[in-house]
């Protein structure tokens, strides 16, 4: 049976697993303990995509074999029960003979949903499933909603005055835009770009702005730059096609020319672009502007979070900031910026 000891281990599988943030994808992020005797003898993590997973990573860490027979394995995933870059790990735990897994959340993707589960109990292996579930969950959003909603996580993300701007009426690319954002919330807004696998931005935020949409600001990789170019109007020559990271765009022009790294795809609507981003194993998107796209995305419902910067001066004209109306869950302040989030 679980007791109250047992959310102690899960609490530190669902550390172990958040160790490798980022890096796992589209894996889930996953940590294991053993234990014996009432203590912990044991800790795996599935460190990086291609690498093993958390139950044989532990597994593997015990020395004496028959020890194995006597413990009790943590995870916070159910174990897959299926053979992709690694074996089974169900197949590991029947093999080295442990009595006693406990789950905090099963693996809804189609390859598994209960078959991990099912697969222990045929060989005799008692499970428990539940304890902290929602914690478990929460950590794998991304991972979930692709499998659930066949479609990335979207963030929409932009920095607004409190009078409800997000930059200058500008003309021309040789006008700066406003800087909202202060220097911490660029280097949170980067952590970002660490954790989720590619980014997003219309056409005329790359025309006006030339951003790199890189990480540069956060030890970490950069994510997939994305942009819908409609008509053809961008060329190699903007930042976002430079060789630092992979592009994508949506474009109706098949004659397009932009960089080595950039990847061409036709464009017909948003709904397409998400299902797109699901047949390319994309889990995790940011929306960071401008205010046509953020708004495009608001209109149709396609968003999970929205995290929006708002900072300590005002414009009274300009660019409106995006509207909208959902349940506010947090409030932090940072520096000289309130950041909101919302929740669908």
């Amino acid at each position: 049976m679980v007791n109250d000891v047992s959310e102690l281990y899960m609490l530190r599988c669902l550390e172990l697993a958040s160790s490798a943030e980022g890096l796992t994808a589209p894996n889930p992020m996953v940590g294991a303990v053993l234990v014996y005797d009432n203590r912990i003898i044991a800790e795996g993590r599935h460190a990086f995509y291609g690498a093993p997973h958390a139950e044989p990573d532990a597994i593997s860490k015990v020395n004496d074999a028959e020890i194995l027979k006597y413990c009790t394995l943590y995870v916070n995933l159910e174990p897959c029960c299926h053979f992709g870059k690694t074996p089974p790990c169900t197949e590991k735990i029947i093999s080295a003979g442990i009595p006693h897994v406990v789950v905090a959340a099963l693996d809804t993707s189609s390859k598994i949903n209960g078959k991990g589960i099912k697969t222990l109990n045929e060989a005799g292996v008692i499970t428990d499933v539940g304890i902290l579930e929602a914690e478990a969950r929460n950590l794998n959003k991304f991972f979930y909603t692709y499998h659930e909603k066949k479609r990335p996580y979207i963030l929409l993300k932009w920095a607004q005055t409190p009078d409800g701007f997000i930059d200058s009426d500008r003309k021309t690319r040789e006008t700066p835009p406003v800087k909202i954002s202060n220097s911490l919330t660029q280097i949170i807004d980067h952590h970002w770009r660490n954790q989720y696998q590619a980014i997003m931005v219309g056409t005329n935020t790359i025309v006006m702005d030339n951003p790199n949409l890189t990480n540069r600001c956060w030890y970490g990789k950069n994510p997939i730059r994305i942009t819908i170019d409609r008509y053809g109007k961008l060329n190699s020559g903007y930042n976002i096609f430079n060789d630092e990271a992979q592009s994508i765009v949506f474009t109706t022009n098949p004659s397009a020319k932009y960089g080595n790294r950039t990847e061409t795809l036709p464009y017909t609507d948003l709904e397409q672009i998400v299902r797109t981003l699901y047949d390319k194993r994309i889990q995790s998107l940011i929306v960071e502007g401008g205010s046509k796209l953020l708004d495009s995305f608001i209109r149709r419902g396609l968003w999970d979070e929205t995290r929006i910067f708002t900072g300590d001066f005002r414009l009274e004209k300009g660019v409106k900031a995006p509207v909208i109306s959902d349940k506010l869950t947090a409030t932090e302040l940072l520096g000289s910026n309130t950041v909101q989030l919302l929740l669908q």
